[in-house]
């Protein structure tokens, strides 16, 4: 991915107009990034970003090499519990789950909710 490289898309006009998703890694890093976008874009929503998302996913997680450990201000309450419980090694040490690795009929089921 991109990473955390948001300074050419702040600089372009119709995004701001735009509603725009975020579909990141669940680890400290990826609501890190999410925290950076919105700072260019603050109503950025995360997509695939939650609890649920992470706990149906246990046999696929894996483990973060240097996890973020920076309070993150723009991100929404429940974003910001799963960060921390990430960050405190709630359910395991650094650990991650992938965006790729999340299965696309789990992907699909979501998509039919909305």
């Amino acid at each position: 991915g991109a990473g955390y490289g948001f300074d050419n898309l702040a600089e372009v006009p119709w995004l701001q107009e735009k509603e725009l998703f975020y579909w990141g890694d669940i680890d400290t890093h990826g609501f890190a990034i999410l925290n950076q976008l919105r700072g260019f874009f603050p109503d950025a929503v995360s997509f695939l970003m939650d609890k649920r998302t992470l706990l149906a996913h246990r046999a696929l997680w894996g483990i973060e090499p240097h996890p973020e450990t920076a309070a993150l201000c723009r991100l929404t309450h429940q974003e910001n519990a799963l960060y921390k419980k990430l960050r405190d090694n709630h359910w395991g040490k650094r650990l991650r789950l992938e965006q790729e690795r999340i299965g696309f009929d789990f992907l699909r089921d979501v998509l039919g909710e909305g």
